[in-house]
């Protein structure tokens, strides 16, 4: 390894790393440059450069979602074809994220980083400029496909510049940018959208996207190129079950969640008889449980990691079990909901996992991680619309979400048998 850049909060060079399953050491590892001189990177500022990233994708995943009305309008289409536009993001993020993990095994993660961010904002650009719904279809799909590879390589840089007992904490930060997309940013974007464009709102996020780029530039460590790197090294991965289970847990339990939020305006128009105005605040409360989960959650998690998992699972069902009771009122309802959010600190939890049981695959690992929380967006959705179609009504979307995470717990419950079995 290159000379490791030293900071007050890094482990000494002497200090042997904490090895996880599979005898690989975490791949804390950015191997720092020569170029960087001790002390010339803090790691709160490249964590807070990393959630600027994430803060741009978050808007521009859920910001589409609250446009949808205007730029179906605006191309023509109905708002059902308009909504293939989010399925074309999401199938972006489904594809990218191995497929750039794996092609991109020798390449820099800063220089990684820095690409990522800017073919996003090049993709999100030509979004607000597309002349029609083919080509936004086209445009939505190369948007998506940076998502997780970046999530997942901006998750390993962070946890590699902290000791190896708060690599959950800094993964948490990079999702803060996440988390609070859903909560300032999303809005934010849909009230100028709506004031003066949509096309206007996909021009912030390439901005903010250029803006990570910057960021990265400056502040990032150097890193030098892994030359045992190789895209069969981390496709190694596939071949791990504790790889698998961890993706099963995230891809079936975290389904819960979107069950609810996915149909929660309508609950809210239909059950609760909110008025439209309200909707927003409500939103903003499950964005702000978000946000509060992935500061509190890590802080158990970096002490007990699987346990920390399981004990959000039960606490998304139960959350979850309430929300039928809790649809009546308005109130009641929005503090649900923010209770549901905190549930959301599982993704930083898996992720974390991830990094112990990947072995010498970890950028593979890190951004299938992706890919499988679209997997719940996409089961989530569509069980809790099932549900309702089926006539049990808008609040059973919380049954359907507290099955999900109960049965995300049974997979939990199995890797972890399997895990103390061997040794992992």
């Amino acid at each position: 390894m290159s000379q490791q850049v030293s900071t007050q909060r890094r482990e000494p060079r002497s200090r042997p790393r904490e090895q996880p399953a599979g005898g690989a050491s975490v791949d804390a590892g950015v191997r720092v440059s020569q170029d960087n001189a001790p002390g010339t990177f803090h790691p709160g500022i490249v964590h807070l450069a990393l959630a600027m990233g994430g803060f741009a994708i978050g808007i521009a995943e859920f910001a589409t979602m609250s446009l949808l009305p205007f730029f179906a309008n605006d191309l023509h289409v109905s708002e059902p074809q308009a909504g293939h536009a989010i399925s074309a993001y999401a199938l972006g993020v489904v594809v990218g994220a191995p497929v750039i993990a794996v092609l991109s095994a020798r390449v820099t993660r800063r220089t990684l980083l820095i690409a990522l961010m800017g073919f996003f904002a090049l993709m999100n650009g030509l979004s607000g400029l597309a002349p029609d719904y083919h080509t936004m279809l086209a445009l939505r799909f190369l948007a998506g496909l940076p998502h997780g590879a970046y999530f997942g390589i901006a998750m390993l840089v962070a946890a590699s510049l902290v000791p190896t007992d708060k690599r959950t904490a800094a993964v948490g930060r990079v999702l803060l940018g996440l988390t609070i997309a859903t909560t300032i940013g999303v809005p934010l974007a849909n009230g100028i959208g709506q004031a003066i464009g949509w096309r206007w709102a996909f021009a912030i996020v390439a901005g903010l996207a250029l803006l990570t780029a910057v960021l990265v530039l400056i502040f990032a460590p150097r890193d030098a190129a892994n030359s045992k790197a190789s895209p069969l090294r981390e496709l190694s991965a596939l071949g791990r079950k504790h790889v698998w289970l961890t993706l099963a847990i995230g891809a079936i339990g975290f389904g819960g969640l979107f069950s609810v939020y996915t149909y929660l305006a309508s609950t809210m128009l239909a059950v609760t008889h909110t008025s439209p105005a309200l909707v927003p605040v409500t939103l903003c409360v499950f964005g702000a449980g978000l946000t509060a989960g992935n500061i509190i959650v890590p802080r158990f998690a970096d002490r007990a990691l699987m346990a920390t998992a399981g004990g959000l699972l039960l606490w998304s069902a139960a959350t979850l079990a309430l929300y039928p009771l809790a649809a009546g009122k308005f109130w009641t309802l929005t503090a649900d909901v923010f209770l549901i959010g905190l549930g959301g600190a599982l993704a930083t939890v898996l992720q974390t996992r991830l990094m112990d049981v990947a072995g010498e695959a970890q950028s593979l690992a890190a951004a299938l991680n992706h890919s499988a929380f679209n997997v719940a967006n996409a089961l989530g959705p569509w069980l809790g619309g099932m549900a309702v179609a089926a006539g049990y009504g808008w609040t059973s979307t919380g049954l359907v979400g507290a099955g999900l995470a109960l049965a995300g717990f049974a997979v939990w419950a199995i890797a972890v048998v399997l895990a103390k079995r061997e040794g992992v």
